[in-house]
């Protein structure tokens, strides 16, 4: 189906064309940008290496390893043809040969990949663990699954053919096509994920993820963070707040779109307190910190909103910025009759929050 401009007169359809025709390269063009850019494939994901392989055949590699938030290795596999050729193959092949990949590893080949890139190896561990919010590695929970994102201009019957009968099985199989098109001088790209179908996905993540919360409840903190979780987005859900639709999992912290990319209002809950907090991170540092200064410039108008003062955590060190309030009212550890108290102020101090930076969020200038 093409796709249209809508001009106040009509429908103007776009001229279609292909990856090759506008000499688009998957390693030198697709590979490089989405490196760096990965949240064009609309997932939660950590770029940790490009290139990866490990094995006798050199001419065997991932073309991106990622992490997911849930610290799941991702395989990314791109394809400049119209029907991803043996794509799905290839890359359960490399699904099967991270599968028993350690944190310290990943953390060695992340070194290896930001020496190339920007000489900062030395961030590694810090970058890996900031994304996944964790204070230190944690080799039980690390890479206990492996997802698989294949990108192509199209994909043929016989790869979807196949990637629906993994999915059947329970591989985390997805398939997001990059359809090219011209506007003039203008190139563009319509991302669309076909397998599974948006409509789809949620019922059959909502599957999966119940399936391995099953498999977490080993680790005890994992089931007491799940069943916080549930009983603060119950009270979202009656408030009607923004986090009130999402689904309780076994993280440190539940997040929730702004409505601008890269800046999520989260909870974080940890042993013995909450908060709540901006989490500024669009994938580039001097992005992140130009629009913390922004907010920054008006700290006085948002926390005489807010109602009191606000932590304003620049990082320097890291990526990423945020703003947060804290409540020392207690944490999971605390005895679960004092829950409903602290989920209750959790929720109360976010909802100030949100109401707090709104009007700098709206007038915010982002690139």
């Amino acid at each position: 189906m093409p796709l249209y401009e809508l001009t106040t007169d009509s429908f103007r359809p776009l001229e279609e064309t292909t990856l090759q025709e506008l000499r688009i390269r998957e390693r030198a063009d697709l590979q490089r940008l989405l490196r760096t850019q990965i949240e064009v494939l609309g997932d939660d994901l950590f770029v940790l290496t490009e290139e990866f392989g490990e094995w006798e055949d050199s001419r065997r590699r991932i073309d991106l390893l990622a992490l997911d938030r849930d610290a799941n290795l991702v395989v990314i596999e791109l394809k400049r043809t119209s029907d991803g050729g043996h794509m799905e193959l290839q890359s359960i092949r490399y699904a099967a040969m991270v599968s028993t990949m350690t944190f310290e590893r990943a953390e060695q080949i992340h070194a290896e990949f930001l020496g190339r890139i920007d000489g900062t190896a030395d961030q590694s561990r810090g970058r890996i663990l900031e994304f996944l919010g964790w204070d230190e590695p944690d080799e039980e929970g690390f890479a206990q699954d492996v997802r698989i994102i294949l990108v192509s201009e199209d994909f043929g019957k016989e790869l979807t053919t196949a990637v629906l009968w993994l999915r059947e099985r329970e591989i985390d199989i997805r398939c997001i096509r990059f359809r090219p098109y011209l506007d003039g001088e203008k190139r563009l790209v319509d991302v669309q994920q076909i397998i599974p179908l948006p409509e789809a996905n949620d019922y059959q993540v909502q599957i999966r993820e119940k399936e391995q919360v099953g498999r977490k409840k080993r680790a005890e903190r994992h089931d007491i963070r799940l069943r916080f979780w549930e009983g603060l987005v119950a009270i979202c859900r009656e408030r009607k707040t923004r986090h009130g639709d999402r689904k309780p999992g076994t993280a440190h912290w539940l997040g929730g779109s702004s409505g601008k990319r890269g800046l999520g209002f989260n909870y974080v809950i940890v042993q013995e307190e909450g908060s709540v907090e901006l989490y500024i991170d669009r994938g580039e540092a001097a992005e992140n910190k130009s629009i913390f200064d922004q907010l920054l410039r008006e700290k006085a108008r948002v926390e005489e909103r807010f109602g009191g003062p606000l932590s304003w955590e620049r990082l320097e060190s890291k990526q990423a910025c945020r703003i947060r309030h804290v409540i020392t009212d207690g944490g999971y550890r605390s005895p679960e009759g004092r829950w409903p108290d602290i989920q209750k102020s959790m929720v109360e101090s976010m909802i100030r929050l949100e109401m707090a930076l709104r009007p700098e969020l709206e007038s915010l200038r982002l690139k």
